[in-house]
C-alpha cells in the first residue's frame, strides 16, 4: 500500500516539475520580448552580473583612450581623423564582444590601426548563410535546457511503442507517431505557432546495425563535412554556423551546435529542403549510449531575415549503442514539418537514412578495398552532386508538355577527377506501377540486365570483384567485366558499381566505366582521386498511389504499389571545354534516357523492349 502511494506521489510530483518547467520556459520567453513602453526598445531588466559590469565600463575606458590616442596622433599627422561614435551606454541588454556576429560590412579603411591596442581574434572569413543568425549569450540558459529537453523526449520516442507509435493506414510495417500521444508525452515548452493547414507533420522511426562503432559515429556527426560524406545521397549541403558548447574537450558529450543543412532528393525536379536546427550530443555512461538530437530553432530568430521555414526539422535524430561484436545498434526516429505544397512522406526519408547508415563502416581490408572503396564513394558523390537540383545549376526542359520530365544541363569541367571538356547530364524522374524492390532487383542482377539492351549493349556482365557493404547481399560495390563479342568495337572493359537498398528506403544503383589502368591504380597505393569518372545511376524510392476520392485501386481502397525511378545519365559531349554543345548530343541522350525507362517499364511488366539505344558520340 505505501508503495503505491509513493508511485502516485511521484506521478503527480513529476506532471508538477513538468509544469514548472514550462511555465518557466515560458517566463524566458516573455523576459526575452520585453519592451519599454514609452521608447518601444528593449527593458533594462538590471541582470547584468558583476563581470559583465567590469566588461561594460573597460570597454568605456578603452574606448575614451582610443579618442585620446586619435587626437594625439591627427595634431603630429596633419589631418583630421574621423571621430568615434558615442560610447553605448552603459547598461544595455546584451554586450557582444565578437565582432563576427555582425553582418555590417565596413567599405571604408580605419583611420588609426588598433592591432597594438586591442588583440584581435582570428574569425572566420567564409560568410554564414544566415547573417546575423547568432544566439545571444542570455539565451544559452534556454537553449541548453532546450537540448536536455529534446535528448529526454528522443529517449522516450525510442524506448516506447504503442500508443505512441502506431501503425500507418494501409501497412502493416511503417510506424508513425500518434500525434495526440507524442504532445501529452513529449510537450515541447515552446509554443511553435503557425497557420492551421500550412504544414504537414511527418514522423517514422527505424533501427539498424552498423559496422561501425559510437565514437566514429558521433564525430561524423558533430562534423558538418563528414556528416555530407556519411550521407551523400540526402545532404547536399551542411555546416556548423555556430559552436553553442563544444562540451567536454575530445569528447562529443555536451556538445550543441547551431546548424544550416540542405537534404536533398536526387531529381531536379524536387527542390532541395533548407533547414537550420540545432543538435546536441549527450552521452548515457551508464546506458552505454549516445543520443545525437535535432530539434528547431524556433523561437531564437526574432529580427534575423531568413527565408520562409518551408521545412522545419522538429525533434529528430538517434540513439546510438555499442554492441559487443564491433557494431552499433542505432534506433532512428524522423519527426518533421514541410509545407503542404510539398509532398511526400517522412517514413521515406527516415527509411533513406538507415539506408545510408546502415552501408557505411569501418571494415578491415587491405589497401586495395580501401581505394576502391574510396573509389566507389567519390563515384557516388559524384553522381549525387549532378542529379541535385541545385540554385547553382539551371535545368532545362527539351519540350513544354507537361508529361516531359527529362532535363537536361551542361557542366565545363576542367577540374580532377571527371573528364575534361563539357559533360552534358540528363535526368528524369517517372512513377513505376512496380515496388521498389522489383526495380533493384532488375538493375543489380547480371543476367537479367542484359534484357536492357540500352544498359548493357547486348553484351553480357560477370562480376569480377565484390565489397559486402552492408548486411544485404546486394548492398556491395562491385567490379563488373564487360563481356563484349570479339567483332564489337566496345571500348569499356569494366565497370565500377555501388548499390545498395533498404526494405522501405528506396535503392540506389551507380555505376560507371573504368578501364584496367584505372583499376591497377586503384589497387595500388596511388592517389585513385585523379582517375576519372562519368556515373550514371538509377534512385528508387518507395511511392504508393493513395486511392483518390470515389475510386479506390482494385476496389479495396487500398494504396497501389509504385515506386518513383530517377534515372541520371552523363556523358563527354566534347572535350573542349570552350566549344559549343552540338544538338545531336543532347536528342542523342533524350532518346538514350527515354529508352532506358521504356525498356525498365517493358521487361517488369513481362513484355518486349523494342526501343533502339542511341549512341551518344562526342562533337567534333
Amino acid at each position: 500500500m505505501k508503495a503505491q502511494q509513493d508511485r502516485a506521489d511521484n506521478v503527480v510530483l513529476r506532471a508538477e516539475n513538468e509544469s514548472l518547467k514550462n511555465d518557466n520556459f515560458r517566463l524566458h520567453a516573455a523576459i526575452r520580448n520585453v519592451v519599454c513602453p514609452s521608447c518601444g526598445g528593449p527593458a533594462i531588466l538590471n541582470e547584468m552580473s558583476f563581470d559583465e559590469q567590469q566588461l561594460r565600463m573597460e570597454n568605456a575606458r578603452l574606448k575614451d583612450e582610443l579618442e585620446r590616442l586619435s587626437y594625439i596622433a591627427s595634431r603630429y599627422s596633419g589631418r583630421q581623423l574621423q571621430p568615434l561614435g558615442p560610447a553605448p551606454p552603459v547598461l544595455i541588454p546584451s554586450l557582444d564582444l565578437d565582432v563576427g556576429i555582425y553582418s555590417r560590412h565596413f567599405n571604408e579603411p580605419p583611420v588609426v590601426s588598433c592591432t597594438d591596442l586591442i588583440p584581435i581574434p582570428q574569425i572566420s572569413d567564409e560568410p554564414s548563410p544566415f547573417p546575423g543568425m547568432l544566439i545571444m549569450d542570455q539565451d544559452m540558459p534556454l537553449v541548453l535546457d532546450l537540448a536536455m529537453t529534446a535528448a529526454d523526449h528522443l529517449v522516450r520516442m525510442c524506448n516506447t511503442t504503442e500508443p505512441l507509435w502506431v501503425l500507418r493506414g494501409g501497412t502493416t510495417t511503417v510506424e508513425v507517431l500518434d500525434l495526440e500521444e507524442h504532445a501529452r508525452m513529449c510537450p515541447w515548452p515552446m509554443d511553435l505557432k503557425q497557420q492551421q493547414g500550412m504544414f504537414r507533420t511527418e514522423t517514422s522511426g527505424d533501427s539498424a546495425m552498423v559496422i561501425m562503432n559510437s565514437i566514429t559515429m558521433v564525430d561524423a556527426f558533430l562534423d558538418a563535412n563528414k556528416w555530407m560524406e556519411l550521407f551523400p545521397s540526402l545532404v547536399a549541403k551542411a555546416r556548423t554556423v555556430q559552436v553553442l558548447s563544444p562540451g567536454v574537450p575530445g569528447h562529443g558529450n555536451g556538445c550543441l551546435h547551431l546548424m544550416h543543412a540542405e537534404l536533398q532528393f536526387l531529381s531536379p525536379l524536387v527542390p532541395a529542403r533548407e533547414a537550420h536546427f540545432f543538435r546536441y550530443c549527450q552521452q548515457n555512461s551508464e546506458e552505454g549510449t549516445w543520443i545525437m538530437v535535432d530539434f528547431p530553432v524556433d523561437g531564437f530568430q526574432e529580427g534575423i531575415q531568413i527565408p520562409f521555414p518551408w521545412y522545419r526539422r522538429k525533434t529528430s535524430g538517434c540513439v546510438i549503442q555499442d554492441m559487443p561484436n564491433g557494431y552499433s545498434k542505432v534506433i532512428w526516429v524522423e519527426h518533421a514539418e514541410q509545407h503542404a505544397s510539398y509532398k511526400g512522406n517522412a517514413s521515406g526519408s527516415r527509411a533513406l537514412w538507415m539506408r545510408n547508415i546502415s552501408d557505411i563502416g569501418v571494415i578491415s581490408s587491405p589497401e586495395a578495398r580501401k581505394n576502391m572503396m574510396r573509389l566507389s564513394q567519390r563515384m557516388i558523390t559524384t553522381f549525387c552532386t549532378s542529379v541535385y537540383a541545385s540554385g547553382m545549376q539551371s535545368w532545362t526542359a527539351l519540350s513544354d508538355s507537361s508529361d516531359d520530365t527529362v532535363r537536361v544541363t551542361t557542366k565545363k569541367n576542367t577540374a580532377p577527377g571527371q573528364p575534361n571538356g563539357v559533360i552534358l547530364m540528363a535526368v528524369s524522374t517517372t512513377w513505376l506501377p512496380f515496388s521498389h524492390h522489383q526495380v533493384f532487383e532488375l538493375l543489380t542482377d547480371e543476367q537479367r540486365r542484359t534484357q536492357l539492351d540500352v544498359l548493357s549493349g547486348g553484351n553480357s556482365l560477370h562480376e569480377v570483384a565484390h565489397i559486402a557493404n552492408g548486411s544485404p547481399p546486394r548492398n556491395c560495390i562491385s567490379l563488373l567485366l564487360v563481356n563484349a563479342a570479339s567483332n564489337s568495337s566496345h571500348s569499356v572493359d569494366l565497370l565500377l558499381q555501388e548499390s545498395s537498398t533498404h526494405p522501405s528506403g528506396g535503392s540506389i544503383v551507380v555505376y560507371a566505366a573504368i578501364d584496367v589502368d584505372a583499376v591497377q591504380v586503384a589497387m595500388s597505393s596511388e592517389d585513385p582521386s585523379y582517375i576519372p569518372l562519368l556515373p550514371t545511376g538509377f534512385v528508387i524510392s518507395p511511392a504508393a498511389r493513395q486511392p483518390t476520392a470515389g475510386t479506390s485501386s482494385g476496389g479495396d481502397g487500398h494504396a497501389t504499389v509504385g515506386c518513383l525511378l530517377t534515372v541520371g545519365m552523363q556523358v563527354l559531349a566534347t572535350a573542349v571545354p570552350s566549344a559549343k554543345l552540338n544538338l545531336s548530343s543532347v536528342t542523342a541522350i533524350d532518346n538514350h534516357l527515354c529508352n532506358t525507362i521504356q525498356q525498365v517499364r517493358a521487361v517488369l511488366a513481362g513484355g518486349t523492349a523494342t526501343a533502339e539505344p542511341a549512341a551518344v558520340a562526342p562533337d567534333q
